[in-house]
This record gives structure tokens, sequence and C-alpha cells, in this order.
């Protein structure tokens, strides 16, 4: 339950002053063919007018709008792919779910729905596109969830060789960016080379002096390339090990080698670092808590989730046992123990869980909560505060690696959709797929597709 809708991380952090976003006129050319669908020119011009918007919200320059525009078609396709795999797969985000997702937007940025609505109307963001952004991130987080992020294990032997390895760990934290070129699967060494060359190109611009920060919007593969492929503040372990190896050896504001992982070739960046004093005692509060979970489905909605809970928590209220009623209905693992998680601490839960369980007094029971696994009753038996130095370092040991493995299963996961996938690219972006495979004869369509 550690995972939050994390791709929604741009679109929940756009404030309400971007700039306005003008409206294509132009003819509606077909710039790729994804299978057996289509992305237009007015759909890639709005998605680099929407971008160059957030870049220069940012400070970063955007990268001159051809380079800028091929790109982001790049990550169009594999956005698409995703997409069609999950319709394929009976991923979907009900109209419900969408709603309650722009009403968390309006309230992160100090607004009413109704009013963000409007302010966004006189930034000249059309409502229903944007509604459907929403809806289309939602989408994508779900799928890794579902495909990678719940089929990731960590076993208790590779806990205990991270943290001998991380002994003499301090407290120290440091600031990295990257660029991805990704890579095919199964690449030739030609492929290899010539993104080789590539990655040689653009160290070579960033040893003369040019803005990493712009490069990565122009040219890195990697998901946080827009926010100029800054990872944030860190602990050296919660970095892939091929970064944290490199930047060991790196003064900060300096650069790595062109690195090699099985996804593509990297280039990473130390901009800072902080901190270093040993670790000592952490007390923290604790919560014992219980719940029940329904999920939802094709056949289970939403609402109909909601209503069964609503059911069982009236019947609680009445005198029904928790424990029971658990047992009976809960979807969860726990649900053989009466619905019992143990003793929970700040952070193993997804945000929306631990909110409602914090706002909960020992013995009370909350309203149907939802989560990205569903619905959930929530009661609290206990509280307390205790010194869990050596369990958090466990933890923190177990979620580093869970997050160094997701992202990997999930760049996997993603280069073979899109492997697997029919792409022709037209017109100007034709040559816009230089590094990838030939595309495979037995996927093309029989006819051109209709348009979208």
């Amino acid at each position: 339950m550690k995972r939050i809708l994390s791709s929604l991380t741009f679109l929940l952090g756009l404030s309400v002053a971007l700039p306005a976003i003008a409206e294509k006129t132009a003819i509606d050319g077909i710039v790729a063919v994804v299978n057996d669908e289509v992305i237009t020119a007015r759909e890639l011009n709005l998605r680099v007018d929407q971008y160059s918007a957030q870049l220069k919200k940012q400070g970063t320059e955007a990268p001159p709008r051809d380079v800028f525009a091929r790109q982001l078609l790049d990550r169009m396709v594999y956005e698409r792919v995703q997409q069609q795999y999950a319709r394929e797969t009976s991923v979907r985000i009900d109209d419900a779910s969408v709603e309650r997702a722009l009403a968390r937007i309006a309230e992160n940025n100090k607004l009413t729905l109704e009013t963000f609505r409007e302010q966004l109307a006189k930034d000249g963001i059309v409502w229903e596109r944007f509604r459907e952004d929403i809806r289309n991130e939602m989408t994508l987080s779900r799928l890794r969830e579902r495909e990678v992020d719940s089929r990731v294990v960590v076993a208790e032997p590779e806990v205990d060789a991270f943290l001998a390895a991380h002994a003499n760990a301090s407290n120290q934290e440091v600031q990295v960016a990257h660029i991805l070129l990704r890579a095919p699967e199964s690449a030739t060494p030609a492929q290899w080379e010539k993104l080789r060359d590539k990655a040689e190109s653009l160290r070579a611009r960033l040893a003369a002096g040019e803005d990493f920060a712009k490069l990565a919007a122009a040219s890195s593969d990697a998901p946080d390339a827009l926010a100029g492929g800054n990872l944030g503040w860190r602990k050296p372990d919660r970095l892939p090990t091929l970064y944290a190896d490199a930047i060991r050896q790196l003064a900060p504001g300096a650069l790595s080698q062109v690195l090699r992982s099985p996804a593509g070739l990297h280039i990473v960046k130390l901009i800072d670092q902080r901190g270093g004093e040993a670790s000592g005692p952490v007390e923290i509060q604790k919560t014992h808590v219980r719940h029940i979970l329904i999920k939802t489905s094709d056949s289970v909605s939403d609402a109909e989730a909601r209503q069964r809970l609503e059911q069982i928590r009236e019947r609680i209220v009445k005198g029904a046992d928790f424990a029971e009623q658990a047992k009976r209905f809960s979807a969860d693992g726990s649900a053989p123990k009466g619905g019992d998680l143990g003793w929970i601490a700040p952070g193993d839960t997804v945000p929306d869980f631990e909110k409602a369980m914090d706002a909960l007094k020992p013995g009370e029971l909350s309203a149907p909560v939802q989560s990205p696994f569903g619905w959930h009753l929530i009661r609290v038996d206990e509280r307390r505060t205790e010194d869990v130095a050596n369990d958090r370092r466990r933890q923190q040991a177990r979620a580093a690696l869970r997050e160094r493995k997701s992202e990997e299963a999930y760049e996997e996961f993603v280069r073979q959709l899109r492997d697997k996938a029919f792409v022709e690219f037209r017109g100007a972006y034709a040559d816009a797929d230089l590094t990838q495979p030939a595309t495979k004869a037995a996927a093309q369509p029989t006819a051109e597709p209709a348009k979208k």
C-alpha cells in the first residue's frame, strides 16, 4: 500500500497561473500512427504549448520548438501504447474517481472546484481536455500499480544484504539530475552505437556549459525530463544503484561519464549534497489499525463499493463485530486476521489511507475511504510511541529496494509494450524513431486507421 498515484505529479502540481494555451486551427494532419490509432498535429501542438508554458513557469528555457516536438511526440507514443494496453486489459477510471481527483487538485490550489474551473478557463485551458488528461494519468498510474508495483517482491535476505552494504551510511542527502536515452529491447550493436554517439554528444555539450535542465527536457526519455531530470533530494541508497555508485566519485556540479544499463544510456549530475550526521534514536507514533477493503473492478463500480461499505459500517455501529465483518467481506490479505494490519508507522500506507487513519481516535470507526486500492473502512484500536530506529532502517531499506525494482520493472514493461506496437511516424517526423527497431510487419494494419 506504499505506492501513491505518482504519475499524477505533473498535473496535480499545476498552479492556476498557467499561461494561456492557444488552440490550433490549422488542418489536423497525422504525425504518427500507433497500432490502430493516430496522433494528430493538433494534439502534438497542444502538448508542445502546454509543456513549453510549464517549463517557462519553472524558469527553464524550452528547447527549440521542432526539437521539443520530436521529444514530446515520442513520449506521446509511449503513453498511447500504455493507454491502449490499459483498455485491452479493462483498466478504467470512472467519472466519480476523476471528479474526486479534480476536487483534490482544486483543494491543493486552495480553491473550490467551481473557482478552479473558472480560473483555468481564464488561463485558456479547456476544462474537458484537462479532465481527460487527469483520467489518462490516473489510468497509467493504475496500470503501473497492477502490472508492475503489485508484483515487486523484496525478500528479507535482500534487506539484510542491503543493510550490511550500507552499515556506515549517514543521513547525507544528495540532489541529482539525470538524462535517460532509452534503448529498444534487444537493441543491435548498431543501435547501441548510435545511442552512445548521441549520449556522448549531449555530455560534451553539458561539459561545455549548456543548461542541464534544458537538455533533459529536449532529450531525456525519463518521465521527469520536463522537471529538468531533477530527482530531488534523496539519500544515496534511494537512488538506482547505477546512480549511487556514479555519484560517489563526483563533487557537486560534476557530471558522470555515460552510463549503460538494460534500459539505455544515462548521464548523471550531482547538483548538491547536504547532511552527513549519523542517525540516532527515532521516536514515532505507531497505530494499531484494522480495515475492510472492497476493491473496484469491471463488475464493482466505485459507487457500489462505497455503498457496500456503508452497509457494513451500519451493521458494525449497531453492534456487529468488526473482525467478523472483515473476514466475511474484505478483499485484503488481512481478512483472515479480522482486517488486522498490525502496528502502522507513518509512511507505511498510501496518503489517503494514512490521512483518514490519523484523524481517528482509538476505538473510532471511519466513513468509507478511497485509495488507489479500492474503498476502505478503517478502525483504530490503539496508539503508542516507540523507538523504531532499527525497524525504521529495515523499512527504509525495503522501500529503497522496492523502489529500485519497481523503476527497473516499469522501464522494462513500457519498453516491451513499445517494441511490440506498430508505430509509424509521418511527415516531418518520419525519421524521429532512429534508435528504434524495425516495425514488425505482422503488426502492421491492412488499411490506414480511421482518425480517433
